[in-house]
């Protein structure tokens, strides 16, 4: 299984620099926990990897399986394996979300899935997920709660099976219940794939259940200390403060606030298409 390996990372937003320096490797069966504070630069390593078009990478490489990710478009880095469940999913009025669906499942396949064994396997995947079997026929992610939203992107990604999976606080915004079948799925596509695995939440109730290998806290635009699920635990009972003393660090201002981009919602880019 492919591996991701980031050195020396460097990303500007409007002439901003962001990531100051990034290093993180990611193999395969590892669960990567991205902490930190809001405005540090989490969402747009992310973001960055999967190529948005807003970052600008200045300095430093990206490879996944020894090859070079910033060489790549869009949907060259999701044929390649790579998956990016979204903040803020993108609604794309007059697409419904099975053709969303089926034309992303489609460009990661040599031929072209079966109408019937598409729908079986949407209609199997709905279930899973816990969402009314009309989101089929809805236009992708409009008038969806937050909620929906999230379960949407599980979705895709059991339908994609990719082979690194990057959740952007994928947790914000749902109950207990919808929390637990969400992460049991992520949990399912994790298990059938051995997939590597970067996770950005807030909240330690996501981290128990998905119980990361490995943990990272990311301050102004720097990794500055990296442990395992330990880490998650002591950052969810104590707060960044300690951590700040220790390194002797100073919080810069927040990034800038990004404006929605699309890059596909599944990380399948189908221009023309529904993107």
């Amino acid at each position: 299984m492919p591996t991701l390996e980031i050195k020396n990372l460097h990303v500007s937003v409007e002439n901003k620099e962001i990531l100051k320096g990034v290093d993180l490797t990611v193999n395969a069966g590892e669960i990567h926990a991205l902490m930190g504070p809001n405005g540090n630069g989490k969402s747009t390593l992310l973001l960055t990897i999967m190529g948005h078009p807003k970052y600008t990478v200045t300095e430093g490489s990206i490879t996944f399986d020894g090859n070079d990710v910033l060489q790549m478009s869009v949907d060259q880095r999701s044929k390649a394996g790579l998956f990016i469940a979204m903040q803020n999913p993108q609604e794309v009025p007059g697409v419904t979300n099975s053709d969303f669906l089926k034309a992303a499942v489609n460009a990661h396949r040599e031929q072209p899935i079966r109408l019937f064994e598409f729908i079986r396997l949407l209609d199997k995947t709905i279930d899973e997920v816990g969402m009314k079997s009309d989101m089929a026929h809805r236009f992708l992610n409009e008038g969806f709660s937050g909620g929906e939203k999230k379960r949407n992107e599980i979705i895709q990604m059991k339908l994609l099976k990719p082979q690194l999976a990057m959740l952007d606080e994928l947790d914000s915004g749902l109950d207990v219940d919808a929390l637990k079948i969400v992460a049991d799925n992520v949990l399912d596509v994790y298990k059938q794939t051995n997939m590597g695995m970067i996770i950005v939440s807030h909240y330690e109730r996501f981290y128990e259940l998905i119980r990361p290998t490995h943990a990272h806290v990311l301050v102004n635009g720097r990794i500055v200390k990296s442990g395992d699920h330990e880490l998650a635990r002591k950052i969810d009972a104590e707060g960044y403060e300690w951590l700040i003393q220790e390194q002797n660090l100073v919080l810069e201002e927040e990034e800038p606030v990004r404006r929605a981009v699309s890059l596909g919602t599944c990380a399948a880019n189908v221009r023309g298409k529904g993107e």
